[in-house]
């Protein structure tokens, strides 16, 4: 016989588990004491959320589903908003809680909520463990569903008594699967739409992000000369500085890019889905839209295209490539000007000795500062938009975005996760003042952990990104305005080093010690949005507008 918790966290060893994120609590005693003689490493984190957007962050770079542990009650809705992040992102992620014993209890209702129907909207499997035999199918069930196409959170509670049962159950290996491939007549019906157009554009999205599809769109663009752009998440599955790179659809409408998507007749969207903010609208029979993904498109007013081919998507491309030859009556000559107009944008402002810093000015530093190979982690804010929009990605998964649940506090845990999973590779988090201080308490996990992670923090004493809006729709100022700690006290305070520059010139060769220093570094920087809404809603409209 085998105790029900040491069964469980075999089946996590069985599913090759690294790390559980998370803040046990007394419902968790038996799981804790079997994973103290695991071989998987608990993460003891400050709070849940910053648990949760690490082991979705895990998932999000490995693929494995990342794991996230919590008690019952308020430490499992704590873990709401991650389910969501990785829900809405496609991170494949499990989350495992605690509850009071469910056969005898003589707590009555104290910290009882019912957690798994909280989670049923949120994930994509949720289920409470009644008996220690039950455990291997739920584990390995949890397990492919999270990480299944497409990926995403699911949840598994472990009650306190069952946890203690014995029971005689094994663990239930991973089956082989494979990826189904598309057939043949959407291969051809695809080819011939591509082949007819007169100016076919590729859109790589988020799916393409997830799996090894670069290599097969590298090949793909290369042999057929498409010109190609990115959603937000995305960036990076093909180097940005190769030459047909048409930019990102960081903002909504009427940025260069959206200039090329007007002109396109045929628009190859690879690994898109409607959870990312539209990068365009369709309108009826403006283009053709070709959709390529693992799973048929979910159709709604900004979305509904005319062929799907389903199924893997690098296996897609390298199909398309095989029967596809370059045409010519393909014309690129209107995208080649977009690309021209988009690269001279790019650089404005981008050695702009203000200070504060204008964030064209940081991310051009930022750019020059990390390798090809290195990890940037966003939170969310207005700076999203420059980086997005300006940093120019080398490899996938490069610069860590939210463009789904696009939650504020997920940049410094995301940090943290990146930087346990490459650990040869150097990270940095990006956090608005507002996002940062959402989860800034995990700079002591960090610290404690002894990991080597600069962390910037863009203060403008407000939440930047609505301010932007609220004045953008003519509305007063009215409470968005905060105050701060002094932010090189505060790292100093959790044992981190904390640094400020007095100017702009003094940043990049600050960032670029921080990222030779190991340890814990976090550098204030003043920022200036002061001239975005200016800039985003009129001066690269009209620069765009202009282009013929």
């Amino acid at each position: 016989m085998t105790k029900a918790s040491d069964l469980f966290v075999a089946a996590l060893e069985a599913e090759g588990v690294e790390y559980v994120f998370g803040i046990p609590g007394e419902e968790n005693l038996d799981l804790l004491e079997s994973l103290r003689t695991s071989r998987i490493r608990l993460v003891l984190t400050r709070h849940e959320q910053g648990a949760g957007f690490m082991a979705a962050t895990y998932g999000r770079l490995t693929g494995k589903a990342g794991v996230c542990l919590s008690t019952l009650g308020p430490g499992a809705t704590n873990l709401v908003t991650p389910a969501a992040y990785a829900q809405l992102g496609a991170m494949p992620m499990l989350m495992i809680t605690g509850q009071k014993p469910i056969k005898t209890s003589r707590q009555g209702h104290f910290q009882i909520v019912d957690v798994v129907d909280t989670m049923r909207p949120l994930t994509k499997y949720t289920r409470q463990i009644v008996s220690a035999d039950a455990i291997p199918a739920r584990v390995r069930e949890a397990f492919r569903r999270a990480e299944e196409e497409r990926p995403g959170a699911t949840h598994l509670e472990l009650p306190q008594d069952i946890a203690g049962d014995d029971t005689s159950a094994r663990v239930i290996p991973a089956s082989f699967s494979r990826r189904p491939i598309a057939d043949d007549k959407a291969i051809a019906h695809a080819a011939a739409a591509i082949s007819q157009s007169r100016h076919p554009l590729l859109m790589i999205g988020a799916g393409a992000n997830r799996k090894t599809t670069a290599h097969q769109l590298r090949s793909f663009i290369d042999k057929l000369g498409i010109p190609f752009f990115t959603t937000q998440m995305g960036k990076g599955v093909i180097d940005e500085l190769h030459p047909l790179w048409l930019g990102n659809a960081a903002l909504s409408d009427h940025d260069f890019v959206h200039r090329a998507i007007d002109a396109a007749d045929c628009i190859v969207n690879i690994g898109h889905d409607v959870i990312e903010k539209p990068p365009f609208f369709m309108r009826e029979g403006r283009r053709t839209v070709i959709h390529v993904n693992y799973e048929s498109a979910e159709v709604d007013a900004v979305y509904f295209p005319q062929i799907e081919v389903v199924g893997d998507i690098a296996n897609t491309v390298w199909q398309l490539g095989e029967v596809l030859t370059a045409q010519p009556h393909w014309d690129f000559g209107f995208f080649d000007r977009v690309r021209a107009a988009l690269l001279a944008n790019l650089v404005d402002r981008s050695d702009a000795d203000r200070f504060p810093m204008a964030p064209q000015r940081l991310v051009a530093d930022v750019r020059k500062v990390m390798g090809a190979r290195d990890v940037v982690c966003l939170d969310n804010g207005l700076y999203k938009l420059w980086f997005a929009r300006c940093y120019r990605c080398r490899e996938p998964n490069t610069l860590l975005l939210d463009n789904a649940l696009a939650t504020m506090g997920a940049g410094l845990p995301s940090a943290i996760a990146a930087r346990i999973v490459c650990p040869d590779r150097r990270v940095i988090a990006v956090c608005g003042d507002g996002g940062f201080m959402m989860n800034s308490q995990e700079l002591e996990t960090a610290v404690r952990l002894g990991l080597d992670i600069t962390v910037l923090v863009l203060r403008d004493d407000a939440y930047g990104m609505i301010k932007w809006k609220q004045a953008h729709e003519d509305y007063p100022s009215f409470g968005m305005d905060l105050g701060n700690p002094d932010f090189v006290r505060y790292a100093q305070s959790y044992g981190a080093r904390g640094h400020r520059p007095a100017s702009a010139d003094e940043f990049a060769p600050m960032l670029q010690r921080a990222l030779d220093t190991p340890g814990i570094d976090l550098i204030e920087v003043p920022i200036d949005y002061s001239d975005d809404d200016r800039l985003l809603n009129e001066e690269i409209p009209k620069l765009s507008a202009a282009l013929r």
